[in-house]
């Protein structure tokens, strides 16, 4: 398991002390002018010239930006007089740098002396310069810096930031179950509403392919029902027919958790082509039962029964055949084996089991199914006489 969140990275924070910085006259927007005259690259001037046009950046010089002791050196102008009324309780929030404050005596005139900032660890001594009207402040004189760590580097999805964490299989394990184990643990820590999980790459091409296969499936079951239908013009044996599939996906299903495969696209692929495969041994034993009906005057009872007779070396040769045609998927090896091999299984599995289940099932439902359509058609018969009595 690995992460894209790397947490190595320094970060100096500059911490300003909102009391002290309210009490020297320092207002948020001073610290921040301040800060962007040092180390924002501020256009102050352009110099036109006939052929050019310069322009004139303030900045530190760049020996000054080296170090975060460098920010000890950046001064600020204060307010004259103090903290304004207005700043009081003011303040600002994050990194900001020093001021530097210069006062004025009584009559006017500027002096240099140096004060004393009282905060609430005690007493800061204070270096006022001379500036005019105002005084300039030192940085260290109500903000500290600290070290911590930062990311790396921060990823975004959209405006949103990510962190990806990416994981290999264990041998012996499957996707499917790593996805589960995964929402399960979601599930467990119980993260808040503002994080939203979701998987990428293999992981999300897989469940959304779980997302499709009952719609595929479905879709190959109506497609094989409307052909059925159309050969037979009937609407109950294309129902006998796929009463073989249940079988195919079980004995697909179990050969999967035999070998310890997951059940994913190549997988559904083996079991859509069962879907068409599987029929053979219902139509080979149907056909020579309507047939028998039909020609021979033989009852249904009668008529399947001997089908399941005389088909049961072809139906044997046709699922032996394509077993054996999906075994080299099953067992290959080599470049490109491992996805290859669920379909091959799936295959194989799916075969086997029905062939043992079908000559047992299909012979049943055939009879049920005749049954209820000799009974509907009764209803019918009864519906149409009796119509003409009641108009009399």
């Amino acid at each position: 398991v690995a992460s894209d969140q790397g947490t190595g990275s320094l970060e100096a924070d500059l911490v300003v002390d909102r009391n002290t910085a309210s009490r020297l006259g320092v207002t948020p927007q001073m610290i921040d002018d301040t800060l962007y005259d040092a180390f924002g690259q501020r256009l102050i001037s352009t110099i036109f010239t006939q052929l050019n046009q310069y322009h004139v950046v303030l900045e530190v010089a760049p020996d000054h930006q080296l170090t975060p002791n460098d920010l000890n050196d950046i001064y600020v102008h204060a307010s004259p007089g103090g903290a304004p009324p207005a700043a009081s309780g003011g303040g600002v929030g994050g990194p900001s740098v020093g001021v530097a404050a210069s006062s004025q005596n009584s009559s006017g005139s500027p002096t240099t002396g140096s004060t004393q900032a009282t905060s609430g660890t005690g007493t800061v001594p204070v270096a006022n310069v001379a500036s005019g009207r105002s005084q300039i402040i030192p940085l260290s004189a109500f903000a500290h810096i600290e070290t911590t760590t930062t990311p790396v580097a921060i990823y975004h999805q959209g405006q949103f930031p990510v962190a990806t964490i990416s994981f290999n299989l264990a041998p012996g394990a499957s996707l499917g179950e790593a996805t589960k184990l995964i929402d399960a643990a979601r599930t467990e820590i119980g993260m808040p509403a503002s994080i939203h999980p979701s998987f990428q790459g293999t992981a999300a091409v897989f469940q959304s392919s779980l997302a499709n296969e009952p719609y595929l499936v479905l879709a190959a079951l109506i497609t094989v029902y409307i052909v059925l239908g159309v050969l037979y013009e009937s609407y109950i044996h294309p129902l006998t027919i796929l009463s073989t599939l249940p079988s195919a996906g079980v004995g697909a299903l179990l050969a999967l958790l035999l070998f310890r495969l997951e059940f994913g696209v190549v997988a559904l692929i083996g079991i859509i082509l069962l879907i068409g495969i599987v029929q053979k041994n219902a139509i080979m034993m149907i056909d020579f039962a309507l047939e028998a009906e039909r020609d021979q005057g033989k009852p249904p009872r009668e008529a399947i029964y001997q089908a399941c007779l005389l088909r049961l070396r072809p139906i044997l040769m046709t699922t032996f055949a394509a077993m054996f045609g999906g075994l080299p998927l099953a067992l290959g090896s080599g470049t490109g084996s491992e996805l290859r091999r669920p379909l091959g299984v799936a295959i194989v599995g799916g075969l086997l089991v029905s062939q043992v289940l079908t000559l047992y099932t299909t012979p049943v439902v055939y009879l049920f199914f005749d049954r209820m359509a000799r009974r509907l058609s009764r209803v019918g018969i009864n519906e149409v006489v009796e119509e003409p009595l009641g108009a009399d």
